[in-house]
């Protein structure tokens, strides 16, 4: 195993989300079974919540199909392994209120949970089954004045330098 999947499960481990993932096998009955690069897989999760094909906690994956399943997605385990990092990097159940918030701001932007969710982008949105959905049609009307905004000369008023305080030119 290589030192990065081996700092991930230690990460994991203290911070107790592997733990937390562990705990939730249980709940939805998954059998636990090991996977490769120090993850575990929750062999077919019973519990209808949440209704996602596959979903991680620390460096549990829990799958629904059954373990042969995911393994012949590779895109999407490695979208699942990806998370399992931000659960490291986040210090492990702080990323949940952080994904919900995510996933909910996705939501009002696009009206997708994924879409612009930053956790799902870092995994890899169609590794994950989710699709890059542009924004509501009235945000869309709104940053694309912005933007022309932009271009014509900065952010308004606030951009500019009163006439009596301009710079001198130089010679």
């Amino acid at each position: 195993m290589r030192a990065a999947y081996r700092v991930r499960l230690v990460a994991n481990l203290v911070n107790g989300s592997t733990l937390a993932g562990v705990l939730v096998a249980a709940a939805g009955r998954a059998r636990l079974v090991r996977g490769r690069d120090g993850l575990l897989i929750g062999d077919r999760y019973r519990l209808p919540v949440p209704p996602a094909p596959a979903f991680t906690l620390g460096n549990v994956i829990m799958t629904r199909a059954g373990r042969d399943v995911l393994l012949g997605q590779e895109a999407l385990l490695a979208h699942e392994a990806r998370h399992a990092t931000q659960f490291a990097c986040c210090a492990g159940l702080v990323m949940l209120p952080l994904y919900f918030t995510a996933a909910g701001l996705s939501w009002v932007l696009t009206g997708d949970f994924g879409s612009r969710n930053v956790f799902e982008r870092r995994a890899g949105l169609a590794d994950g089954g989710y699709t890059d959905r542009p924004l509501r049609p009235v945000l869309a009307r709104w940053a694309g004045w912005a933007r022309r905004a932009q271009r014509a000369g900065g952010a308004g008023r606030a951009g500019r330098v009163p006439a009596g305080r301009r710079r001198r030119r130089q010679a």
